[in-house]
């Protein structure tokens, strides 16, 4: 009857609370907070040499930390599973050419490049962490800044490299085509977005959906131990690009809005 426990349709996300620009020392940071989930994504650009393979590209690495005070099953080594199965996941996510113009990222073909280092810290466990942490991520690039770089050559062939000392004179990072994952969990004959700790408890199959803000999806995967019926993959991937561009939108809207508020905004989180 598209009525959930907590009063929402099959299609509604809880209320998202999203603050950038909370770890002083990084070139990044946002904070998500989804129901009960908490995600803090912090962003370090630092200087390295491309990959042999994309000698004119600067890339992605991800660390997935989950905190044993998230939830009693992260102790011990409960959460080193679930982190790198989430580490996997953004690989997958971000290994195409559209979600981030690597190339921007190149200082001098095969000798330097930037390598955006994103440390994802699970603070605690409500449900939907794919969701929330996407959103987390997109929000923390959105607030990257790196600082502009001049390669200086002198006679002899030999490269200087040159930091600007400007703090405003930095680099940002577009990010219009990086996707959010949408998850779908199959409960009975219907899917609904966003589930809650016990709606996922309910659902013997999830579908993950990572989706532009053009509604283009990039990436699928199926978790759990149900099956899914090909007709409702489909169903679930529809509903998966409607609900993603929605979402993407109010994101881009709000980011957009803190931004102008500039460096006089109140911090509200709890690192304010």
């Amino acid at each position: 009857e598209d009525l959930r426990v907590d009063g929402r349709g099959c299609e509604d996300y809880r209320c998202v609370e999203v603050e950038t620009d909370v770890v002083s020392n990084t070139s990044g940071s946002a904070r998500v907070k989804l129901g009960h989930t908490d995600i803090l994504v912090g962003v370090k650009a630092e200087m390295g040499t491309p990959k042999l393979e994309k000698p004119n590209e600067g890339y992605l690495e991800f660390f997935v930390d989950c905190s044993a005070n998230a939830t009693p099953e992260f102790e011990g080594r409960g959460g080193d599973d679930l982190g790198t199965e989430i580490a996997n996941t953004l690989y997958r996510i971000f290994n195409n050419k559209s979600s981030v113009d690597l190339k921007s990222l190149c200082i001098s073909p095969r000798e330097h490049c930037w390598i955006l280092y994103v440390d994802v810290l699970l603070l605690e466990c409500g449900g939907n962490l794919f969701d929330a942490i996407s959103i987390a991520v997109k929000a923390a690039l959105f607030n990257t800044r790196i600082p502009r770089v001049r390669v200086l050559e002198d006679e002899e062939g030999s490269k200087d490299i040159e930091l600007s000392d400007d703090p405003y004179d930095c680099i940002r990072l577009s990010v219009e085509n990086v996707p959010c994952i949408v998850t779908l969990c199959k409960i009975g004959y219907r899917h609904v977005v966003d589930a809650t700790l016990q709606e996922e408890a309910c659902s013997l199959a999830s579908l993950l959906v990572s989706v532009t803000s053009k509604g283009v999806v990039t990436c699928m995967r199926k978790v759990g131990k149900g099956s899914l019926d090909p007709e409702s993959i489909f169903e679930m991937m529809e509903t998966g690009k409607r609900v993603g561009k929605v979402l993407h939108t109010s994101l881009q809207s709000i980011l957009h809005k803190e931004e102008s508020l500039g460096p006089k905004r109140q911090k509200v989180g709890f690192l304010g």
